[in-house]
């Protein structure tokens, strides 16, 4: 596995990247100056394409790294499309759980951005993002939502 940059326009992403080029997961970091490679390749040029608004679907498989019960509901998230959002609620619905269950899930979505968890808000405003309801995360989530144009 080897950890690269990506300066995104919202934040700097971590990058976990194996030799075949499969993603593994993403991490938001807060200060752009972190002693890492900078991302290049495939990954970037799709980064690239999603930032300058080209590409509205990364059509990658979700993780299979969490629990069956978490892949369900990443399956779901990978589906919402681009400048849309859905409700922890919603999704609740479509696969018998609970908004909690989902929302906690989402949090543990390791590839952000890929699997669009930031699509997913609550019933009654945004939600929290990340397993976290701190402003950085919040911010982000906020960013990447008018991004794509969606309303929440």
């Amino acid at each position: 596995m080897h950890n690269f940059i990506y300066h995104a326009p919202c934040c700097a992403l971590i990058l976990q990247i194996d030799a075949q080029q499969k993603l593994h997961k993403i991490n938001w970091q807060q200060h752009q100056n972190v002693n890492l490679p900078l991302l290049t390749g495939m990954w970037a040029d799709k980064l690239d394409a999603y930032f300058a608004g080209e590409l509205q679907n990364f059509a990658y498989p979700p993780s299979t790294s969490g629990t069956p019960f978490q892949q369900k509901v990443w399956q779901v998230i990978a589906a919402i499309p681009y400048g849309q959002v859905i409700s922890y609620g919603d999704i609740a619905r479509l696969i018998g759980s609970s908004p909690r269950a989902v929302g906690q899930a989402c949090g543990r979505n390791p590839l952000p951005i890929i699997i669009p968890c930031h699509r997913v808000v609550s019933a009654c405003g945004l939600g929290g993002f990340s397993l976290s309801n701190q402003d950085f995360e919040l911010n982000i989530k906020r960013w990447l939502l008018t991004h794509e144009g969606a309303t929440w």
